[in-house]
């Protein structure tokens, strides 16, 4: 069974690897799990997955795998009568009989059945269909099955068909095909991070402390800066025209960026980028910076992200004067290309959804000026962006 768990995370596109595995197995051999699915739950997560956005993917794995193993190990510290405690472990029914027991209509419609049948139950009931007992195919009870069911008087349940109880899937916000939110995002970027300690040193090092006092024979107390996430961010938003259908998720990445990059520096262009940028939109026309002013001040050590839909007419990017709201007097592809030759890490980040990309020729166009680096704003798409960019 644990075989089959690893290969049929393996098909989930889980990457889990046979040394994980091996050390799953070596923690259950120590009995780190107690012999409790729910410990086993949590030690198999935390031995397998290495990224939280996999979370959702591996309870549908271990949901299916292990779906109707419980184990009650502690069952005789609770106060029950024994007579309780030798209800059937498991009933197992066909495909045919388990859709004979369907759900009754929801959650709302069980607790109303509930409540009359409870009212009309005078003592236990194991086995059967419709009283509250154990063993049993009603909805309601325990040790039985029933797809949407009830349980009472049971610690813990067996099929995990119990409603609000299994099957949360508190994470599948996390998938990689899913929509971005800020909250996914701000994970995605984490991995744009090298850590250095730069400042004042304002933090105790207790190693250095140590060292010092042995060596000296008296307190010597070492400081040191605090460490911090050092890599340095240029990003560009395309705004207007085409991208106010992307307004909301360009919104999301921007705060995340903003919460997670402490060296980050911005500015907005319309369509492809010309010989001045802009901070303000209100005051585009009246307070811009010269393109150049912003590839002088800031160094080749930054990171470069291009944000947009990359839609637009080809004259715009390949022809002086093909702007649509200036007369631009050198074509936007020598100006993307001046930021790919200054900058060694510069990637576009393209709301578009991928699949999209070849009915519109200036996508393709951009993608050749920036030699490939043109990912989809998905949190698939952003990951490997951020791979890219720390290469």
């Amino acid at each position: 069974m644990f075989v089959t768990f690893f290969h049929e995370l393996k098909a989930a596109k889980v990457p889990v690897t046979l040394k994980e595995y091996l050390t799953l197995m070596e923690a259950l051999q120590a009995d780190l799990a107690d012999q409790r699915v729910e410990n086993f739950y949590y030690l198999s997560r935390a031995a397998l997955v290495k990224d939280e956005r996999h979370l959702d993917k591996f309870d549908q794995v271990f949901g299916h795998v292990f779906k109707g193993l419980e184990l009650m190990s502690d069952a005789a510290e609770a106060n029950i009568p024994e007579e309780w405690l030798r209800a059937i472990s498991s009933l197992y029914l066909s495909e045919e009989e388990k859709k004979k027991i369907e759900a009754l209509g929801g959650w709302d419609k069980i607790m109303e059945e509930l409540k009359k049948r409870l009212a009309e139950q005078k003592g236990r009931h194991q086995g059967g269909s419709k009283w509250i007992g154990t063993g049993g195919t009603s909805p309601y009870g325990a040790e039985g099955y029933n797809p949407a069911g009830v349980r009472i008087g049971q610690k813990e349940n067996r099929n995990f068909r119990a409603l609000k109880v299994w099957d949360k899937r508190e994470f599948k916000d996390l998938d990689d095909k899913v929509e971005l939110g800020t909250r996914n995002i701000k994970v995605a970027l984490r991995r744009l991070r090298k850590f250095a300690r730069e400042g004042a040193a304002d933090e105790l090092d207790l190693d250095g402390t140590i060292k010092g006092t042995a060596r000296k024979g008296y307190l010597d107390i070492q400081m040191r800066p605090e460490r911090r996430n050092a890599v340095k961010v240029l990003m560009f938003f395309d705004i207007g025209g085409s991208m106010d259908y992307h307004v909301k998720l360009a919104e999301e990445l921007f705060s995340a960026a903003r919460a997670e990059m402490k060296h980050m520096e911005y500015f907005y262009f319309h369509n492809c980028l010309y010989e001045f940028l802009w901070k303000d939109n209100k005051r585009r026309w009246t307070e811009r910076t010269p393109t150049w002013d912003v590839l002088h001040k800031y160094p080749a050590d930054y990171k470069v992200v291009f944000v947009g839909d990359a839609s637009m007419s080809p004259y715009e990017i390949s022809v002086p004067g093909g702007s649509v709201e200036h007369m631009n007097e050198e074509p936007g592809a020598t100006w993307i290309k001046r930021v790919t030759d200054i900058y060694e890490h510069a990637v576009w980040l393209n709301p578009v959804p991928e699949q999209h990309w070849s009915w519109t020729p200036s996508i393709k166009l951009m993608s050749d000026l920036m030699e490939g680096r043109m990912f989809p704003l998905t949190l698939d798409g952003l990951d490997k962006a951020m791979k890219e960019l720390m290469r």
